[in-house]
């Protein structure tokens, strides 16, 4: 079934804050709202897609900040249309590994953002991830999915250039 002009192929999500709850209690809850929803995100196609952010620099309190949550979660879900969103930028600042953890879990993973590391910003040579060997990564596991680059510009700097940038060094 072809899929209708101007519809969206993908929400995303969040986990939510601790607030003092274990992980397994966050988990729990996440995988229970997820069940309950999934039916119809399957019955319009549309892809769930949870958010994986760091809890060390930019979301202090945030539930899912390392992959391995994110992953149990979806798996118990185990809907074709509940996903991970794999925010580079906070899985580097939480994980590290980025293509090896990529490589090991594509299958769970619907979205991606760039961003980068440190202060969220160009992905260029002035920062640690070398994101063409990542999109090249991406691109040889067969992933046709999205990946937005979702950055805060370098006061002083052409948006508009490190987006076309940002382009360049992606397209692989």
């Amino acid at each position: 079934m072809k899929r209708p002009p101007n519809s969206v192929p993908s929400v995303i999500t969040f986990s939510g804050n601790r607030r003092g709850m274990g992980d397994a209690e966050g988990a729990d809850n996440c995988v229970a709202f997820l069940n309950r929803v999934k039916a119809q995100a399957e019955d319009k196609r549309v892809t769930i897609c949870l958010e994986l952010l760091n809890s060390k620099v930019n979301h202090k309190d945030y539930m899912f900040d390392h992959m391995a949550w994110g992953i149990d979660v979806v798996s118990r879900v185990n809907s074709p249309r509940v996903k991970i969103l794999y925010d580079i930028y906070h899985a580097q600042i939480m994980d590290g590994d980025i293509v090896r953890t990529i490589r090991d879990h594509i299958q769970w993973i619907g979205h991606f953002h760039t961003g980068g590391n440190p202060g969220r910003h160009d992905i260029d040579e002035s920062q640690e991830l070398n994101y063409r060997f990542i999109a090249q990564a991406i691109v040889d596991l067969g992933f046709n999915g999205y990946l937005a680059h979702e950055y805060t510009p370098i006061e002083g700097s052409d948006p508009v250039a490190v987006l076309n940038k940002a382009l360049e060094t992606c397209d692989v």
